[in-house]
């Protein structure tokens, strides 16, 4: 195998498609395919070959790079690229799939002797297109071939374990996103509270400026927010749904109780009855106000 090993990227949204651009950039040869072949469709202006099928996309593939909505889509889609599939190819799932989710996939991948790599990525829209993503991976860490992708879409690579069926790598990534998710419906509820108290919210940014009590991400979220750009979706709201119940699903299952989590999730189920499950999960502010 050489050092640019040939990718499959199976799912271009927001994420897949900044990973297959970049994949391209650093100069692999990369097929992609996604369920909506017009979303795949504009990666061909960056050499990125555009299949009909899953297997069509991973036929050939010395890796193949699953970027999916949650565990059972990714499972699904592997299961129609199988005809195409041999032993040993690297398999770099990087969907937040959970703990059951991740299980299923690497119980697939030891059917179909791939090399299997748990490697979901901490980041939103613009680290994926700037290849500044944080691949949490676990799996056998000296591959050369699953660390080419790995450099080609991170900045940095999070090793957790040298096994990717110990699902350890999409564990510390549901911990991740919790906090993420406590960022952003924290500063959604500050703006509301901030607009119904008639506070000019940008003097509470003013007060926490550079202070212990200050917060990039909830600084990028609440400039969605006041400059009313919340369709500007760099994280979905419903895939933050997806995410809120894996989270909350976890915790119940190691027996943790998670107030914030369960009342985050439910902010976001009213943010999408209102019809804003296409924005970004800002949008989760809007919760706060009858619509």
């Amino acid at each position: 195998m050489s050092d640019k090993p040939t990718v499959a990227v199976l799912g271009t949204g927001i994420m897949g498609a900044a990973m297959a651009r970049n994949l391209a950039r650093a100069g692999h040869e990369v097929c992609a395919w996604n369920r909506t072949r017009d979303k795949a469709a504009p990666l061909a202006a960056d050499g990125v070959l555009i299949a009909d099928t899953p297997a069509a996309a991973v036929d050939g593939a010395d890796a193949v790079l699953t970027v999916l909505y949650d565990g059972p889509a990714a499972l699904d889609v592997m299961e129609q690229a199988a005809p195409a599939l041999r032993p040993g190819m690297r398999w770099v799932q990087s969907t937040t799939a959970g703990i059951e989710g991740v299980a299923a996939l690497a119980a697939f991948a030891d059917e179909h002797g791939l090399v299997f790599f748990d490697a979901p990525v901490l980041g939103t829209r613009e680290p994926a297109e700037a290849g500044k993503l944080t691949v949490l991976a676990s799996g056998p860490n000296g591959d050369a071939a699953a660390n080419a992708v790995f450099d080609a879409v991170g900045a940095k690579t999070v090793w957790t374990g040298t096994d990717g069926a110990d699902g350890s790598a999409s564990r510390l990534k549901l911990v991740a996103n919790s906090w993420v998710l406590v960022l952003t419906h924290g500063i959604g509820e500050v703006l509301a509270l901030a607009e119904g108290l008639q506070v000019d919210p940008r003097r509470f940014f003013e007060l926490i400026d550079g202070g212990p009590l200050d917060a990039g991400y909830a600084r990028v979220k609440g400039g969605l927010i006041l400059d009313g750009e919340t369709g500007r979706t760099s994280f979905g709201l419903d895939t933050a749904v997806k995410d809120a119940r894996l989270i909350v699903e976890a915790a119940r299952g190691a027996g943790v109780r998670l107030d914030l989590a369960e009342a985050g999730a439910e902010r976001f189920r009213r943010a999408a009855a209102q019809g804003r499950g296409g924005e970004d999960m800002a949008a989760s502010y809007y919760a706060s106000f009858d619509e």
